[in-house]
């Protein structure tokens, strides 16, 4: 009867782990989707939607990054956009956004 209750419990557990899983999945994919939208848009799009950049970094190949910080539930969430000499969005980056 132990070995049950330990197979029931272990059995809860996994297919608990799976729902979050699958729930980060979906959250991630959605940020993509709607960062995506900036590319080849304009830096002053960018700003419109997401305002002054928290900070601005140069890459090696003379692009800026604009880095924008945000936090949910006390998670640090950064979005990361590579705006190149023209000021269009030529790529972009998410960490810890939900």
């Amino acid at each position: 009867m132990k070995k049950i209750l330990v197979f029931c419990f272990i059995l809860i557990l996994i297919s608990g782990c799976k729902t979050v899983t699958k729930k980060v999945d979906e959250a991630s994919k959605k940020e993509s989707e709607k960062l995506s939208r900036f590319l080849k848009k304009t830096e002053s799009d960018l700003k419109i939607e997401f305002g002054r950049p928290d900070l601005i970094e140069i890459a090696y190949n003379k692009n800026k990054i604009l880095v924008y910080y945000d936090s949910k539930f006390k998670i640090k969430c950064e979005r990361r956009f590579e705006v190149d000499p023209k000021n269009i969005v030529v790529g972009f980056s998410s960490k810890n956004c939900f």
